[in-house]
């Protein structure tokens, strides 16, 4: 983390670079963007969510935006305001999931998914300072590298003609919630740059649904800020530099004493980015995390609590680069080359077996891994065909992985495991084509992906009440396959609807496989107490989701129709240990979601189901479907100032979050809204 402040020192002094030479060519215009959308990506399902609807949400968040993009979920129903830290991995598609991503999350180009644990970190992304969010569903990623095994989520930053003066908004609601964004930028010669800063704070709701509280349920507070800073200038006449600094801190609670949880963490990245016959971006990027996070166990009359672990320090860093070239090889015909490498490292520092209130052990557990890939990818236009095919080959390697424990009162070794280094070679590619007749347009794609084990995954064991999990440094990279067809109609230019069919398939899917139960002492977590149940990381056979995606979108007059609908048929395939999960539903993978958003001038309105899903593996326990209302209005002032009313779940419909083994219920957002002002939401708006 002592990083941090230094790499913002060095993005800052790359926004003051010098301005001769803008002087000397006035007429260079820099955009702030990465080379343009390639034309092979006509042959893929792939939605954007403009800058308007990313801040025109009643949450005013990301991740509830990415929700208009039907099949796109966190591993929870909890947004980042409620839901632990590390459950927040997103995926699409069904592909199910834990605290680890399936789908890929970028911004500007650079990888978000937290370094020792897989999971995104949502509070650190603001949309006061995005122009879009462009998700591709399936593992149609290809030149992304390791991640992309149902999606990818690019986010991207806003440009030049989006950046103007000074826009902002603060809002307060239900319970003592309180919630500001500012963005201050411009131009300045032939550079542009801004700098945001957001907060958010709020007493939050009691998480355990009132018919099963006790004593020891409280409502669970946090409190969430980031700062963020960009740059942009010229270099040449088709070269800009683009460097990007971020720091953001994340606090909650889970509803108890003894249960919070958050981090702390900066980013700061350049990007080099050439137009012209020779097209070429190039990318260089540093992270830096810090979690903490407590856990606890709840007696059944929920009378005491009992502290089981905390994760006082868990330190990590990711960095990395990425080079794309687009050499002219002929008209109608787009080549990409490029190579990228990321590098993990990170570890857990934990106090565990609390007696008496008092941890008795420490552990230790992390390591590091690396992955650099080259890839090549070729698309062409045939008249009204699109063809387009690729490939890339991934080199990794996971070295130095620890897991060691010790006793606190004597320092004497419990467990010294030092697993053996290992690396490995995976290829994979795409390939896709579209044909377009007039406002129609037929398209189809196949791909691989894949995923290499996190640190966290690899290494650290841990416990939920009275369930424990053990880790499995012998964890195999998850592989992805999918095909899909679908067609596209725009019959005017406001006016588009699509319909996508797909089958994927998660070979090696990462899991919790339930080996046994209490009371008794199990490897690599010792004792397990009577109604617990032990657990290991495993590789199952596979995953395998079919189903079919919707989207419309309509512009009539004064009214705006959003809708987005997804159906995933997902069944896990496993044998052996795991035999007993053959045939079931993914945990946390709902059959229907659906999103729907009527708008009229200021006034708009957002609808939300989603259907029961299984809270287990073994598919015992079944999270009831919900559907929400969620309305926004934003009534024009003066002087470009507007009033913002927000009201999110306005029928307080129960969203169950998750169910625990004692059959404790908890849920997600209730009934919440909002009052606030906007400054200069109008201009942005016309922009």
């Amino acid at each position: 983390m002592t990083k941090g402040p230094f790499l913002c020192a060095v993005v800052a002094s790359c926004l003051a670079l010098p301005s001769a030479s803008q002087a000397e060519a006035p007429d260079i215009i820099v955009t702030g963007s990465a080379l343009p959308a390639a034309k092979g990506d006509a042959a893929y399902d792939i939605v954007t969510i403009d800058r308007d609807r990313l801040e025109g949400t009643a949450s005013n968040r990301v991740e509830d935006a990415l929700r208009d993009v039907a099949g796109l979920q966190q591993f929870r129903r909890s947004d980042a305001r409620s839901a632990n830290a590390t459950s927040q991995g997103a995926t699409l598609r069904g592909l199910g999931g834990n605290a680890s991503s399936r789908a890929l999350l970028v911004l500007d180009g650079v990888p978000q998914s937290d370094p020792f644990g897989g999971w995104v970190t949502w509070p650190a992304f603001q949309t006061i300072r995005l122009s879009s969010a462009r998700v591709t569903r399936g593992g149609g990623s290809g030149i992304f590298g390791s991640g992309a095994l149902s999606g990818t989520i690019e986010l991207a930053s806003l440009g030049a003609r989006q950046v103007d003066g000074l826009i902002g908004d603060v809002s307060y609601g239900s319970r003592q919630s309180l919630e500001g964004n500012l963005l201050v930028g411009g131009k300045l010669g032939g550079s542009f740059g801004f700098v945001t800063a957001s907060y958010a704070r709020g007493d939050g709701f009691v998480p355990i649904v009132a018919s099963q509280r006790g004593p020891v349920d409280s409502a669970a507070p946090y409190e969430q800020a980031s700062v963020a800073i960009r740059g942009v200038a010229p270099l040449s006449m088709n070269t800009e530099l683009q460097a990007s600094a971020l720091a953001f801190t994340d606090r909650r609670t889970r509803g108890t004493i003894l249960s919070g949880n958050g981090g702390d963490g900066a980013d700061a990245s350049l990007r080099l980015v050439h137009s012209g016959d020779w097209a070429w971006q190039a990318l260089a990027y540093i992270q830096a995390r810090k979690l903490q996070s407590r856990f606890v166990s709840i007696n059944a009359a929920r009378t005491s609590i009992t502290q089981t672990v905390d994760q006082f320090n868990v330190p990590s860093t990711g960095f990395g680069a990425r080079l794309e070239v687009r050499p002219p090889v002929g008209h109608g015909i787009e080549l990409r080359l490029g190579a990228d490498y990321r590098r993990t490292v990170g570890e857990t520092r934990e106090l565990f077996t609390y007696v008496n209130a008092l941890p008795t052990r420490m552990r230790e557990a992390g390591g590091n891994s690396d992955a650099l890939g080259a890839f090549a990818e070729i698309s062409a236009d045939i008249g009204a065909l699109t063809l387009t095919g690729g490939g890339r080959i991934d080199h990794w390697a996971i070295r130095d992985g620890r897991l060691l424990e010790r006793t606190l009162a004597t320092g004497a070794p419990i467990r010294n495991d030092r697993p053996a280094d290992r690396s490995g070679w995976e290829p994979t590619g795409r390939v896709g084509l579209a044909y377009a007749v007039g406002p129609i347009k037929l398209r189809g794609a196949a791909y691989l992906g894949w995923r290499l084990p996190t640190l966290n995954e690899l290494y650290r064991p841990f416990r939920v009440g009275a369930d424990a999990t053990a880790a499995n440094p012998a964890l195999k990279t998850e592989r992805s396959r999918g095909v899909e067809v679908g067609i596209d109609w725009q019959p005017v230019e406001t006016v588009s609807m699509r319909a996508t069919l797909f089958s994927n398939r998660l070979n090696r899917a990462i899991a919790n496989v339930t080996l046994g139960s209490g009371p008794g002492v199990f490897p690599g977590v010792g004792f397990v107490a009577a109604g617990g149940a032990y657990r290991q990381r495993q590789n199952l056979d596979a995953i395998r989701s079919n189903g079919i995606e919707f989207d419309a979108q309509a512009k009539l007059g004064d009214w705006t129709l959003g809708a987005s609908y997804a159906f995933a048929d997902a069944k896990v395939r496993a044998s052996g240990p795991a035999s007993s999960l053959d045939g079931l539903r993914p945990a946390q993978v709902p059959k229907h979601l659906l999103s729907a958003t009527l708008g009229w001038r200021w006034l708009q309105t957002t609808a939300r189901y989603v259907s029961s899903q299984f809270e287990d593996d073994g598919n015992s326990r079944r999270l009831k479907d919900a559907l929400t209302l969620d309305a926004v209005a934003t009534i024009p002032l003066t002087g470009g100032l507007s009033l913002s009313l927000r009201g999110e779940n306005l029928a307080n419909t129960r969203v169950e979050a998750g169910i625990s083994g004692a059959g404790i219920v908890e849920r997600a957002t209730p009934r919440t809204v909002w009052i606030g002002v906007r400054l200069g939401a109008e201009s942005s708006a016309r922009q």
